[in-house]
């Protein structure tokens, strides 16, 4: 059976000496796939829709595993939801079941029958049966204003790019910066209980030094997170304690100067960089080293997966989407041809497609339209900035004005009068590569730049 129509308890089976490994300890793949972490309460899940809210990742991954085929829908809730946001993903997910590690008193007015899941060494023994249902799984998008948006996936469109592998390579150690609750973390998740591999994860009260020290520990050979999960790995001197062989990015712009910095400290890994949203799926991958993609991806599509470019914005049509939103609130998630908007703008030049940022992002500076990512890019180019992250402020003139938020790197100029120098050569290079309304009028340096619980810069 391929890969993408196995149940994960089965998947689990399959690797049974494969591990996830938290903060606080590892389980055996094959000890999840013969054991219930519900207290041996899963049949009366059975069919029902039901919400999952931990505290924690693993407690999230064993009862996915458990109930991928048995539950009807899983709601699977990522960190950080306000309890109105939980009420109103309960009320439109028609919730009669909430899965959780957290005490009853903190679901109050949820709604649904509790279900308790236990830790790995109180999980009762007993193989539990195979799923034989589809269940749908709902993944919440990460806008920063409003109510989240609700992506319904199955197991197949989740794992339509995880390739079927002949044979079992054990060896693998993923790791992600991303948290599993979400899809870029989701889809680590379900390569290594496909395909073999261990995972380690991540955890978000700790420090992105202690989380690598315990990649390299666990002898993480995969890695993948957002260019800003990678932009803050830099400034961590254990950085250099693991040894990956592949690395990727996604979830934002993947500009020039991060991926010359990483094959730079990782000479012998493979660095490849994807375009997947939580509704568009995963899209495609550039594996050439450069920023953008090649036009041809464009113009060849068709087959497993086809891009059209329309009034500048990125469009993909496959198996690989969502198949709708919950809720009618939300409005359509394809338009009439079946095509998911994405809302990533791009640029054309020469044969190659650049993203310049997205649509909703756009700072309207005396009717002009300004995406911030293109301007962070220029900056992100200077040999003494980490990262930068670019805004807008109210002018009674122009309406708004381009502010930019700089973080130097570790070690790098100090000084006030070093700043003022490097204040200027930041906006002598704006004023090389970019229209003079995109220029910021401002320069501020700071000792660190937002990132939100998604992994990506928090814009306002």
């Amino acid at each position: 059976m391929p890969q993408n129509e196995c149940t994960l308890i089965a998947g689990a089976r399959a690797h049974r000496e494969s591990w996830l490994a938290s903060r606080r300890g590892r389980v055996r793949l094959g000890d999840l796939a013969n054991s219930s972490s519900l207290g041996g309460r899963r049949e009366e899940l059975r069919g029902r829709s039901v919400l999952l809210v931990t505290r924690e990742q693993l407690p999230a991954a064993m009862a996915l595993i458990e109930l991928d085929g048995i539950a009807r829908r899983l709601l699977i809730c990522p960190p950080g939801l306000t309890r109105e946001h939980l009420s109103y993903v309960a009320t439109t997910g028609e919730v009669d079941a909430v899965v959780s590690d957290l005490d009853i008193s903190e679901l109050e007015n949820i709604g649904g029958e509790y279900f308790a899941i236990c830790s790995p060494e109180h999980a009762e023994t007993g193989s539990p049966r195979e799923g034989a249902a589809t269940s749908e799984w709902i993944l919440l998008t990460s806008g920063t204003t409003g109510m989240p948006k609700m992506a319904v996936h199955t197991r197949v469109s989740l794992t339509g790019a995880i390739k079927v592998q002949q044979t079992n390579d054990s060896a693998i150690v993923w790791s992600t910066f991303y948290d599993i609750r979400r899809y870029g973390g989701m889809q680590v998740f379900l390569r290594a209980i496909l395909q073999g591999g261990s995972l380690v994860l991540s955890d978000a009260d700790e420090p992105t030094g202690d989380f690598l020290l315990r990649a390299a520990d666990s002898g993480v050979t995969h890695i993948s997170g957002t260019p800003s999960h990678w932009r803050r790995a830099l400034m961590s001197p254990t950085l250099g304690r693991i040894s990956p062989r592949y690395i990727r990015l996604s979830g934002e712009i993947v500009d020039q100067a991060i991926l010359d910095n990483l094959k730079k400290i990782f000479p012998d890994a493979k660095v490849v960089h994807a375009f997947a949203s939580t509704e568009a799926g995963v899209g495609f991958e550039v594996h050439d080293g450069l920023a953008g993609f090649p036009a041809e991806l464009v113009e060849s599509s068709g087959g497993e997966v086809e891009i059209k470019i329309q009034d500048g914005s990125l469009h993909i049509r496959s198996a690989r989407n969502a198949a709708r939103y919950l809720g009618s609130a939300s409005g359509p998630l394809v338009d009439a041809d079946g095509f998911v908007d994405t809302r990533d703008m791009l640029e054309r030049r020469g044969d190659r497609y650049y993203f310049v940022g997205r649509r909703d992002g756009i700072i309207n500076v005396g009717g002009l339209k300004v995406y911030p990512e293109e301007i962070e890019a220029v900056i992100n180019r200077h040999p003494d900035v980490r990262m930068s992250l670019v805004k807008s402020r109210r002018n009674p003139i122009t309406g708004a004005i381009v502010v930019a938020d700089v973080m130097v790197k570790e070690g790098g100029r100090a000084p006030n009068a070093a700043l003022d120098e490097l204040r200027d050569e930041i906006i002598g290079a704006c004023r090389e590569s970019l229209a003079p309304y995109k220029v910021p009028a401002q320069i501020r340096f700071v000792e660190s730049v937002g990132v939100a619980t998604s992994g990506k810069l928090a814009r306002v």
